[in-house]
């Protein structure tokens, strides 16, 4: 379909530009989040540097060995890493990944229990490539920035005070960063493709993403679309902006006010593809439901915890382990 996805200046909620420069912004992202679940921003604070140095480390990463790549993969113990056959909706998806998160206790190694517990595992960084490392860190804390930035319009769209969600995410939290690669062809070889099989030939199957909210800098090869008014609806790449969309988490919280809506990626046909989003995700403790200013009429959701749901669907990436779970299992009577 024609039609697409705002774009929206979110530079008066990055610098102080005045609270009627603030609203503008705010009720676009009200709408835009109700209306569709996804949106564009541009003016978002992070430079174009750091931009393009994260496509170049990128590139590298999945330009190596695949036996190189292999000797970082992520196993169901420790969701971070490298990992060739990631499933949605228990379908193998057409694509590569590497996961990072930050550390929320820089001083202490990778594998230190207490950054085990806050990121969901042990990040898994391959010998010699520090450049690597050191400008995926950088990008994650500029997208941290950038998702507290946003939290606060879509509180304040949701008639909160701004800071009212911040507590979820600071000090410490289990956001992280996802590296895809699309290629052309099927990144499994024969012999293993055939115990793994896909559903269809979509490069990334139709899905929610779980957390609050996710911020995706895509490159300039289309395949991203998202389903709204019972059509899909292509995302085109637009220069210098980003693509955030709304999280199952948000969902909730706004009592259905915000659509976590479905999004996919479609075949990869001429040339290889690139994403990388930064799932903003809260704290393992953080129990959530929806918001007072939004429920006045009742809550459509039961109360859930934020840790039982990620493990539950981290599962469900790593493998077939039977039914995926969804927001839904804790609605409240009817849609």
């Amino acid at each position: 379909m024609s039609a697409s996805v705002p774009i929206i200046d979110i530079d008066p909620l990055i610098n102080d530009c005045g609270e009627s420069q603030k609203a503008v912004a705010v009720a676009s992202i009200d709408g835009a989040c109700r209306d569709w679940g996804f949106f564009q921003v541009v003016n978002h604070g992070i430079s174009d540097a750091l931009i393009d140095r994260v496509w170049e480390e990128t590139h590298h990463f999945f330009a190596l060995p695949r036996d190189v790549k292999l000797s970082v993969s992520r196993t169901r113990e420790n969701p971070r890493g490298y990992y060739d056959r990631e499933l949605t909706k228990n379908a193998r998806d057409l694509k590569e990944v590497f996961d990072f998160a930050a550390l929320p206790f820089p001083d202490l190694p990778d594998d230190h229990p207490k950054n085990r517990a806050a990121v969901d595992g042990s990040n898994q960084w391959l010998d010699g490539l520090s450049d690597f490392k050191q400008t995926m860190l950088e990008y994650f804390r500029a997208c941290e920035l950038l998702g507290l930035r946003l939290l606060e319009g879509m509180c304040l769209a949701l008639g909160m005070p701004g800071a009212a969600l911040r507590g979820h995410f600071t000090p410490e939290h289990t956001s992280f960063v996802r590296l895809n690669y699309y290629p052309l062809d099927d990144p499994l070889e024969p012999a293993f493709a055939a115990d793994v099989p896909t559903l269809g030939d979509m490069a990334l199957h139709h899905h929610t993403d779980a957390g609050a909210l996710t911020v995706l800098l895509q490159d300039d090869v289309a395949g991203l679309q998202v389903f709204a008014n019972e059509a899909w609806y292509d995302i085109d790449p637009v220069e210098g902006a980003i693509v955030v969309n709304v999280g199952d988490m948000m969902q909730v919280w706004s009592n259905d006010r915000f659509v976590a809506a479905l999004h996919r990626v479609r075949p990869i046909r001429d040339r290889a593809r690139y994403s990388i989003p930064f799932f903003f995700n809260p704290s393992y403790d953080t129990d959530y439901a929806p918001l007072p200013s939004v429920a006045e009429d009742g809550p459509k959701y039961r109360t859930m915890n934020w840790g039982d749901f990620r493990r539950a669907r981290t599962d469900g990436d790593f493998a077939d382990y039977g039914k995926e779970i969804q927001i839904e299992d804790f609605r409240i009577g009817p849609p």
